[in-house]
C-alpha cells in the first residue's frame, strides 16, 4: 500500500464534521445532568409532587436507554447523516416544548421526546466519526475530543444548569438546546457526508420489540429499585421481565437472517470487553456524581451553582489528559492506558472515603477529583476506539449504540445499587451513634456516601480487571481497522 493512497481518500471536511458531532455530543451529555439542578424550581412552578419529581430525569433515560439499539440500526439503514439531522431537529423541537411546558405532563412528555431523538442522534454521531476518520493518529484525536466531552460534559451541565436556574429560569435548561441543535443541523447539512450500511437492510421486527421492551423494563426496574428498593414487587416484576425479554431477544438474534444486534458485534472479545467495561465504569461514575453532589449541597451547604463549579477540576482533568491519551493511543495501544487509568480512578474514589461533615473541599475532595479525572481520561478515549474495533460498515451504527447503551444501563444500575448501599449504611450508622445528638444525621449521611464511594471504587477496579483480560489488541489495532478501507 503506497503512502499517498490514504491521502487521496481523506475527507477534506473531516475536522469540521468532528466540530458538528462534538456539539451534538455535548448537548446529549449536558442533558443528562443539566436538569438535576433545575428540578426544585420546576417542581414549584408546575406543582410537581415529590413522588413524581423523578420523572423529569426518568422520562428521558427510559426513552434514551431503551431505543438506542433501534436508533443505531435506523442510522445504518436509512443513512447516518439523515438520521443525525432528524435527531438534531427533533431534539431542538422537544427541548423547546419542555421550555414552554405549562403542566408536569407536558414537561415529562418533552423529556421522553428528547430521549427518543437522543437515541437517534447519539449512535449516528459516533458512527459518523468512525467512518469519517480513516487515519490512526487522526482517529485517536477525534475519539479524544468525543471522550473528553463524554467525561467532562456532565460537570459542565451542572454549572450551566446552576447558572441558568439561578440567574434566568429553569426553563432555559431545556430551551438552551434549541438554538444549539439548529446551529449544529445547519453545519451538518454542509459538512457531514452521508454513509449507510450496504447489503441487507431489512428490519428485524421481533428483535426490535423484544430489545426495546427488555431495555425499557431493565432501566425502569433499576429506577424503581433506586426509589422504592430492591424488594419492591414493581422492581422485581420489571427486572424479571427484562431478563426474560433479553434472553428471548438473544435467541431471536441467533436465528434471524438480518438481526437488529448481530451477535458478531458483541462476541468479538475486544468489543465485548469494551461494552462490559463501559457498563461497569458507568455504574461507578454516575453514582460518584450523585453522592458527591449531595455531600456538597446537603452537608457542606453549597449552592447549586457552587456545587457545579466544585466539579470543574474533574472536567479540566479530563480535557487535559484526553489530549495526552489521544497522543499516546496510536503509540502504545489501548490496554496500557485503560488499565492504569481505571486503577488511578479507583484510588481517587477510595481517597474520597476520608470525607466527614467537618473536612474541607480543598483537602479531601479536590485531590480525589484530579486523580479520578486523569485516570478516567485515559479510559474514555481508548474505550470508544476499542468498542468500534474492526466493526464492518454494515454494523457501525449498532456498535456505536452499544457503547451508549452499556453506559446508560451501567449508570441506572449503579445509581439503584449504590442508593440502597448508602441508605442502609446511613440508617445503621445513625442507630449505632445516637450519642452524637443533633450531629448524628450529617455524620450518618456522610458515612453512607463514603460506603457508596468504596463500592464505586470496587466497580472501577473490576472494570480494570475486565479490560486487562479482554483487550488483546495493541497499537496496530487502529492501523488495522483503518487500513481496511485502502486495500
Amino acid at each position: 500500500m503506497s503512502q499517498s493512497a490514504p491521502a487521496e481518500t481523506l475527507d477534506p471536511t473531516r475536522w469540521r464534521t468532528l466540530f458538528v458531532v462534538a456539539i451534538s455530543q455535548l448537548m446529549i451529555v449536558l442533558d443528562s445532568s443539566i436538569m438535576n439542578i433545575a428540578i426544585p424550581s420546576a417542581k414549584v412552578d408546575l406543582r410537581i409532587s415529590d413522588a413524581n419529581q423523578q420523572w423529569v430525569i426518568t422520562a428521558y433515560t427510559l426513552a434514551f436507554g431503551s431505543l438506542l439499539l433501534l436508533g443505531g440500526r435506523i442510522g445504518d439503514y436509512m443513512g447516518r447523516k439523515k438520521i443525525f439531522l432528524i435527531g438534531l431537529i427533533g431534539f431542538a423541537a422537544a427541548s423547546a416544548l419542555g421550555g414552554i411546558a405549562s403542566t408536569q405532563g407536558m414537561l415529562f412528555a418533552s423529556r421522553a421526546l428528547q430521549g427518543v431523538f437522543g437515541a437517534l442522534l447519539a449512535p449516528a454521531a459516533l458512527a459518523i466519526i468512525s467512518v469519517t476518520f480513516t487515519v490512526p493518529k487522526e482517529r485517536a484525536k477525534a475519539f479524544g475530543v468525543i471522550g473528553a466531552i463524554s467525561g467532562g460534559g456532565a460537570a459542565i451541565g451542572l454549572i450551566l444548569g446552576g447558572t441558568l436556574t439561578e440567574f434566568f429560569s429553569w426553563r432555559w435548561c431545556l430551551g438552551v438546546n434549541t438554538p444549539i441543535a439548529i446551529f449544529a443541523a445547519i453545519l451538518a447539512i454542509k459538512f457531514v457526508k452521508e454513509s449507510k450500511a450496504q447489503g441487507d437492510n431489512t428490519y428485524d421486527i421481533p428483535g426490535v420489540v423484544t430489545a426495546t421492551a427488555g431495555l425499557f423494563s431493565l432501566t425502569y426496574g433499576f429506577n424503581e429499585a433506586a426509589t422504592k428498593g430492591w424488594s419492591s414487587s414493581t422492581t422485581i416484576s420489571f427486572l424479571v421481565t427484562a431478563v426474560l425479554l433479553l434472553i428471548i431477544f438473544v435467541m431471536i438474534e441467533m436465528r434471524v437472517k438480518n438481526p437488529l444486534m448481530p451477535l458478531r458485534v458483541v462476541t468479538e472479545r475486544n468489543r465485548g470487553g469494551s461494552y462490559l467495561g463501559s457498563l461497569v465504569v458507568g455504574a461507578g461514575l454516575f453514582s460518584m456524581f450523585l453522592f458527591l453532589g449531595l455531600y456538597l449541597q446537603v452537608i457542606l451547604g453549597y449552592s447549586p451553582l457552587k456545587s457545579g463549579f466544585a466539579f470543574l477540576p474533574f472536567t479540566a482533568g479530563i480535557i487535559v489528559f484526553a489530549g495526552i491519551a489521544s497522543t499516546l493511543l496510536p503509540k502504545v495501544g489501548p490496554k496500557p492506558l485503560m488499565v492504569p487509568g481505571l486503577l488511578a480512578a479507583s484510588l481517587g474514589l477510595l481517597m474520597m472515603t476520608r470525607i466527614t461533615p467537618e473536612t474541607s473541599y480543598t483537602t479531601h475532595v479536590l485531590p480525589s477529583l484530579l486523580i479520578m479525572s486523569s485516570g478516567m481520561a485515559l479510559v474514555f478515549i481508548p474505550l470508544t476506539s476499542t468498542s468500534l474495533h474492526a466493526v464492518s460498515n454494515h454494523d457501525t451504527g449498532v456498535a456505536s449504540a452499544m457503547v451508549n447503551t452499556s453506559q446508560q444501563i451501567g449508570g441506572s444500575l449503579g445509581t439503584a445499587l449504590l442508593n440502597t448501599v448508602a441508605a442502609t449504611a446511613t440508617t445503621t450508622f445513625a442507630a449505632a451513634n445516637t450519642q452524637l445528638g443533633d450531629k448524628v444525621m450529617p455524620f450518618a449521611m456522610t458515612h453512607g456516601f463514603t460506603v457508596a464511594f468504596k463500592f464505586s471504587a470496587a466497580l472501577l477496579f473490576v472494570g480494570a480487571i475486565v479490560l486487562f483480560f479482554f483487550i488483546n489488541i495493541g497499537k496496530e489495532s487502529l492501523v488495522e481497522t483503518e487500513g481496511a478501507g485502502f486495500h
